[in-house]
Order: structure tokens, then sequence, then C-alpha cells
């Protein structure tokens, strides 16, 4: 065997502050002192290494020095811990108004992964997108007007359109902060949503965008321009 030496492209206080986070479980759960292979510090670098590489949970027990079972319970222990630390949607819709925002930018993502069983109704898979022609989770998500992830939902199956994932996590509370003067920019895959949720207006069918008049049209380019940070949102979350 050969060995090499490696950089985790994360900054230290990152690994630091989650190493915090997992003491502090383990002293909350009562964990006996030295009776765990890894320390927080090597948990986190497992737990981070697999966010940042997207590297197999086998490898990275094996650099570790663990077997692959307990590397996937200390990687699931670190991603509950992480998640607990998320804020709600009203906590972030409270944060946006008192840092005075004048939008948010809601937009939905695929979060890929391996086939998982279950059928709808109609014997379909549920967790196959027809858009993405791939299978993952539907998660939902708010960005600032500069494109920082605010908050994710939580996964709904692939098939699932966006319009009845943000109904089911986040719709009643987009709309009470748009009557309060905090509106939400997104597309058309989210028609129907109500008036809090500010959309492009869809063309006549079968006609051309020069049905609509010039003002319509004025209108839907600005939302269009200024909603389109959300997909660098997109690609932050699912890539780093």
């Amino acid at each position: 065997m050969v060995t090499y030496v490696a950089t985790l492209d994360v900054p230290r206080y990152v690994v630091e502050y989650l190493s915090r986070l997992l003491a502090a479980y383990r002293r909350r759960i009562g964990t006996p002192k030295g009776s765990r292979v890894l320390g927080p510090f090597r948990q986190a670098v497992l737990i981070l290494r697999w966010f940042r590489e997207a590297g197999c949970v086998h490898c990275l027990a094996r650099d570790a020095g663990i077997s692959q079972a307990m590397g996937y319970r200390y990687l699931h222990e670190g991603i509950d811990i992480l998640a607990i630390q998320a804020p709600n949607l009203h906590e972030v819709l409270d944060y946006c108004r008192r840092e005075g925002m004048t939008h948010v930018i809601l937009d939905g993502t695929l979060v890929a992964s391996d086939r998982v069983a279950g059928a709808r109704d109609n014997g379909n898979d549920l967790w196959f997108s027809k858009k993405h022609k791939a299978f993952g989770g539907n998660a939902q998500f708010l960005s600032a007007p500069d494109d920082t992830p605010l908050w994710v939902s939580q996964a709904e199956p692939g098939s699932t359109p966006d319009i009845t994932a943000v109904r089911i996590h986040a719709l009643p509370a987009l709309c009470q902060a748009a009557a309060s003067g905090l509106p939400t920019l997104a597309d058309k895959g989210y028609i129907g949503a109500g008036i809090g949720i500010r959309i492009p207006i869809r063309r006549p069918k079968g006609q051309s965008e020069q049905a609509l008049c010039a003002d319509t049209r004025s209108v839907n380019a600005l939302i269009r321009h200024v909603r389109a940070v959300g997909e660098r949102t997109a690609a932050e979350l699912k890539q780093r």
C-alpha cells in the first residue's frame, strides 16, 4: 500500500466549530471519555470530507482507521447535529426583515440520490424526477438578494412539483412575510402560489412573448433578472 498526504479544502475554524458541537453532543449523551475510536476533531474532518469531496464512506472510514459501519454512524451523527443548528423558516424571515432586505428568492433543486424504493399510485417511481431524468429529492430553498443561502426545506420525493413542495413547507410563512413588506421572487414553476409570490406573467397559450404588453414584458424581465442569483445559490448548496 502507498500512503499520501492530502489537504482538506475547508477553513480550520469550520472544523473546530463542528468539533465543538460534536464534543458538546458527546457530553450531553454521557459518552465516556476515550471510549470512541475517533475524537471530535477527527470525526469532524471525516464529516466535512464527505460534504466537500463527495467521497465514498468506505474510503473515508478506511482513511480514519475505522469500519465502514462505524463511518456511517459517525457521518449520520454529524449530519443530524448540523441540521439542528439550522434556523427555521420563521426565524429566517424575521432576520430578513430586521436586516431590511427588499425581497427573498425562492427556488427548488433536485438533490441527486441512488434509486429509492417506492412507487406512486400509477406505478411510477416516487423518487424519480421526469424533469431532471434522475432520482433524487426535491428541496426548496430561500436565498438573500446577494445569493446567500438562507433556508432549505426537508426533501420531498423527486416526482413532487415545486409548487406542491412549497405549499407543504413554506407557503403560509412566505405569504405572511409578503403582507408585511417582504415579497418572494420565483419562477413560473410556482404559478398559483398566491399574491405573495412574485412570478413572471405567463404569455397566452400558443402566442409569443410579444403578445404581452410592453409593461408586462418589462416586469417579467426585471423579475427574471433579479431572481437569477438564486441559481448561484443552488449551485453553492449542491457543490459545497
